[in-house]
């Protein structure tokens, strides 16, 4: 049985309990709500996950287990030096188990702009407080803040390093909030995930960002190397510009953020009062090659930096690949390549001795 320091009281009962263990009937035991032994107070420590709480206390570090029965009501939350009371009972793992994990007052609330909420799905970060929440996402950081309203209902718990769907909207003080917090299982949210040839893609029904007035405008420039999926910046004769890359985005004619790639970006400012690329057109040279399609290979690589729309440079196991881009219409599970974009692809020889690629789908 796991040592912690504890109160008289608690050793004595857990002496107790040891006892019931070691007698024939052990193997039958169950953690039960009438059997709580003690409430503990403390701090929520880092490692803390869904299954296994650590609890900084008074009298030491105390390792809990949170089970399906575990009431967590009244404290969704465990992260970081959060304070928390939990009642505790114990179980025939040798482990004390979370029968109650409650907390103490209120975040106050603010008046929401509920018409329009968008959903998006993210890992909790380490910056995460009780207040705020920072949410990793395929879009970048967000920060939410979390308020008394915040619905937790569908959300065993919440801890650093979690995965949940986060409904949120704009408050009268110019922050995004949380509406809800759900887990990724038991939110409203479409997802696929395919295992074929080491490919992989997800998708999750999102709110679509809104453009207020309708109006767009187009600028050319060259791709910076800090540019990800989701953040394209562009070096411009005005200035670098910051867009946003939505799933709205049209890549079709502009799918490689390579440094120092031209591209032409049309973009309108979202209600977020961010940049967003409508559309993306790179410099594409035409092709009349002929593709034998009925002798295909499928390759797995990461993208290299000198790519451009017209080649792309892939490293494989096999060493480096060149592949013509003039057959692909958009890849598949991601918006763009960037460089170190890990993917797989099919692809054909033409008849001009050059091997193009066919499809282009992010990988694992």
């Amino acid at each position: 049985m796991k040592k912690y320091k504890r109160s008289a009281k608690i050793c004595m009962t857990a002496l107790a309990a040891c006892g019931m263990l070691l007698s024939p009937a052990a193997t039958a035991m169950k953690v039960q709500a009438e059997e709580v032994i003690a409430t503990v107070q403390g701090k929520v420590m880092e490692g803390t996950t869904a299954k296994l709480l650590y609890l900084d206390t008074s009298d030491g570090r105390m390792e809990i287990k949170i089970d399906g029965s575990t009431s967590t009501g009244n404290c969704k939350m465990l992260l970081p030096d959060k304070k928390i009371s939990v009642s505790v009972a114990n179980g025939n793992d040798g482990y004390l188990h979370a029968v109650t994990i409650s907390e103490n007052g209120e975040n106050p609330s603010v008046e929401l702009d509920t018409s329009k909420v968008s959903n998006v799905v993210g890992i909790v970060n380490e910056k995460t407080t009780e207040n705020v929440l920072h949410l990793d996402t395929a879009q970048g950081e967000m920060e939410l803040k979390i308020d008394k309203n915040t619905d937790l209902s569908n959300c065993s718990v919440l801890v650093v390093s979690g995965k949940y769907v986060v409904s949120c909207a704009r408050g009268e003080d110019a922050y995004m909030h949380a509406i809800s917090i759900a887990d990724v299982a038991a939110a409203p949210v479409s997802s696929t995930d395919t295992s074929q040839t080491g490919t992989f893609s997800q998708t999750y029904t999102q709110t679509p960002v809104v453009n207020p007035t309708g109006e767009t405008r187009s600028v050319t420039g060259t791709v910076k190397d800090n540019s990800e999926e989701s953040t394209l910046y562009l070096a411009t004769s005005e200035g670098t510009f910051t867009f946003q890359i939505d799933d709205s985005t049209d890549t079709s004619k502009g799918m490689v953020l390579t440094p120092d790639n031209k591209l032409m970006v049309t973009y309108f400012r979202g209600s977020d009062s961010n940049l967003h690329a409508a559309s993306i057109v790179g410099v594409k040279d035409s092709s009349s090659a002929s593709v034998d399609t009925s002798s295909q290979s499928t390759v797995i690589g990461t993208v290299k930096e000198k790519s451009t729309e017209n080649i792309l440079l892939l490293d494989t196991s096999a060493g480096e690949m060149e592949l013509k881009m003039d057959k692909v219409s958009a890849p598949v599970g991601c918006k763009v390549l960037v460089k170190g974009k890990k993917i797989s692809v099919t692809c054909s020889r033409g008849d001009d001795a050059y091997m193009h690629a066919l499809t282009i789908t992010a990988a694992k």
